[in-house]
């Protein structure tokens, strides 16, 4: 008989990600806890915890995607829950903004990244929960536990129910080289590279394609889908070189400015996202293409375990 105590744990969402907060709660048998973010005619707003979480581990569930009142909105719960003597503060981030800037990439810029990882920290965090970080290297940044979680264990049986006949696994530039290959190591598939050149952010100046995808039913992986210029003009290179067919699988659907009808217009069959980041259903709609696959069950599960001071390594398909 297993005698490891159960933490009580109570689960609260932020403003932001309050609909995947609940489904997670659900998931796990529980009820979202009752939040009231209060709102000044200035814009200032102040959360508050209307139920007791005095020693009570607190998990809060906010993804922090612009704009930045979601991350301040993250810190000032993790602050009122200290204040409220919780036993233990989990901050839930399924997407971690400014996880792009974890480096000095040129001169006289900010490790955005290390600098939330540092607010988190002295707003009173115990423990980070989040997936598919841009880089692996920022839980370096944090002095407390970083439970990474990756989509592979929600994406790998997508595609393996698809049945693709011949199938080959693709990242749209080399800094998902890795990812891209471990999909393809674990499916037994090959796998081709898009090089891409940019000269500013968000703008690809040219791209190549590395490996043969004439005739193959190609998969593209990325954490991260923005403006969707480069995963569409690799899905038209895959095609022009004879691709059958491209799909793409994102994490973390940020979807800015017009990329919504750039994928609709696109040569890609389908754009497969989760709900880390919320979609407007007439963004869905409009672009019919975008389907979402829920990541609350996998959060809820890993809840459960930490709750139990139990391994989540299980969970780890690929990293």
């Amino acid at each position: 008989m297993d005698h490891t105590p159960l933490d009580s744990a109570k689960i609260f969402g932020g403003t932001a990600t309050r609909d995947l907060a609940a489904r997670i709660a659900a998931e796990g048998g529980q009820k979202l806890g009752e939040v009231t973010v209060s709102r000044f005619s200035d814009g200032e707003f102040q959360p508050s915890f209307e139920e007791t979480v005095r020693g009570n581990v607190v998990f809060i569930v906010q993804s922090t995607m612009p704009p930045s009142d979601n991350l301040f909105e993250l810190l000032l719960m993790v602050d009122a829950a200290k204040r409220a003597s919780a036993k233990r503060i989990v901050a839930v981030m399924p997407y971690f903004g400014f996880a792009r800037q974890d480096r000095k990439d040129k001169p006289r810029v900010s490790i955005g990244a290390k600098l939330v990882a540092n607010m988190l920290t002295a707003a009173g965090v115990d423990r980070i929960m989040t997936m598919d970080l841009h880089a692996d290297q920022i839980q370096g940044f944090f002095e407390v536990p970083v439970d990474h979680l990756f989509a592979s264990s929600i994406f790998l049986p997508h595609i393996q129910a698809m049945k693709l006949p011949d199938l080959l696994m693709a990242a749209p530039d080399t800094g998902g080289t890795k990812r891209a290959n471990a999909y393809a190591k674990h499916l037994g598939v090959d796998m081709a590279i898009c090089y891409k050149q940019r000269k500013v952010a968000n703008k690809v100046e040219k791209m190549t394609v590395i490996g043969d995808v004439a005739g193959k039913d190609v998969v593209l992986i990325d954490d991260m889908v923005d403006t969707a210029g480069t995963l569409t003009k690799a899905a038209a290179m895959m095609k022009e070189q004879g691709a059958r067919t491209v799909r793409a699988m994102c994490t973390h659907a940020v979807l800015s400015g017009d990329a919504c009808q750039r994928v609709q217009n696109s040569a890609l069959e389908e754009l497969i996202v989760t709900d880390t980041i919320p979609i407007p259903a007439s963004h869905l709609q409009a672009a019919p293409k975008i389907k979402q696959l829920s990541v609350a069950q996998l959060f809820a599960d890993v809840i459960q375990r930490v709750r139990h001071h139990e391994s989540i390594s299980s969970h780890f398909i690929i990293a």
